[in-house]
């Protein structure tokens, strides 16, 4: 009797601590595969923040850039000058907007990073500078802008003057670092002219205000700033 109670002692025993040694094996499991999910679920949120970040920093063209990024035009390409002596530009123009400065490759600039605030381009006439990023803006919507120098004969000036103010979509400024007292640039586009009655003032108007060249054709001309 003593020996038989004393085996099925033993086999309680053994049966107890298997039972333990198998619930011990489980919670390792379980501790296992928390850690593992933690793992995964922090993989997860890490990955999602960058991709996050990517797709902010690489959605739409048009979109405001931080002003210490905004240094360069964000243009590559040269002009490739056509029989009528109306120079295109081959390559990127950009069209980022910005809030600082921008150094063009070309002056005045047909296109490129620009101010958020495009000039008033209603056939404004400025009689002083403006600030080329605005300006630039203003090409974007389809704008023909015509600059002088203090070389143009004041009779082109007033004539081209008179042209503007009855135009939409178009505006004039003085600028004096150009290559040429008389000039009319538009988005991609630019040509030099003799003078007011220069046959190519008329072509240019026709073809480039609101012409097929305008990223964002019909978008305001008025709204923006005056000067």
């Amino acid at each position: 009797m003593g020996s038989g109670k004393n085996s099925s002692t033993a086999a309680r025993k053994a049966r107890i601590e298997e039972m333990r040694r198998a619930e011990r094996a489980r919670e390792r499991r379980n501790r296992v595969l928390t850690i593992a999910a933690s793992a995964v679920v922090v993989v997860g949120l890490v990955v999602g923040g960058v991709v996050l970040v990517r797709s902010q920093d690489d959605s739409g063209k048009d979109q405001a850039t931080p002003s210490g990024d905004a240094k360069g035009s964000g243009d590559s390409g040269h002009f490739t000058t056509g029989k009528d002596g109306v120079k295109t530009w081959s390559g990127k123009l950009s069209r980022t907007h910005v809030t600082t400065k921008v150094s063009y490759p070309m002056y005045p600039p047909v296109g490129g990073n620009h101010n958020p605030v495009w000039l008033n381009c209603n056939g404004d006439v400025y009689t002083k500078p403006v600030a080329d990023e605005n300006a630039v803006h203003a090409l974007e919507h389809g704008a023909v802008w015509v600059t002088y120098t203090g070389k143009a004969p004041k009779a082109d000036v007033d004539a081209l003057a008179a042209k503007v103010k009855k135009t939409p979509y178009s505006l004039m400024s003085p600028y004096e670092n150009q290559e040429a007292p008389l000039m009319l640039s538009a988005w991609g586009h630019q040509v030099a002219v003799k003078s007011a009655k220069d046959p190519e003032v008329d072509k240019f108007f026709a073809t480039y205000v609101q012409g097929r060249q305008t990223p964002e054709p019909g978008a305001s001309c008025t709204g923006g700033v005056m000067k």
